[in-house]
């Protein structure tokens, strides 16, 4: 059964797989010199897949000071005013009843 042309990934796989084919075995093996063409293509010793991990951007110290500096304010002002007004609503509804 194919998959249709709409479902197909583009870019291919992006995440990283944790199970090798057996070429890339082999190459890796040959990398590590753990394996000659005599030792053949069945039996393969285990291959560890190291997982990559891509580490982020570090911002300057100025840049960040400022962006921390700016976000906070606002958002605890935000939360403050939304506090204020769930309080308010309450005080409306008790004294309805």
């Amino acid at each position: 059964m194919t998959i249709d042309k709409s479902l197909k990934v583009r870019k291919g796989i992006t995440r990283s797989r944790n199970v090798l084919t057996r070429a890339e075995r082999i190459t890796r093996l040959q990398d590590q010199d753990r394996w000659t063409e005599a030792d053949g293509p069945f039996g393969l010793p285990k291959v560890r897949v190291y997982k990559v991990v891509l580490k982020k951007k570090k911002k300057k110290k100025g840049e960040e000071g400022d962006a921390v500096a700016a976000a906070t304010p606002a958002k605890g002002k935000a939360v403050k005013a939304a506090t204020k007004s769930k309080s308010d609503e309450k005080g409306k509804q008790t004294a309805r009843r």
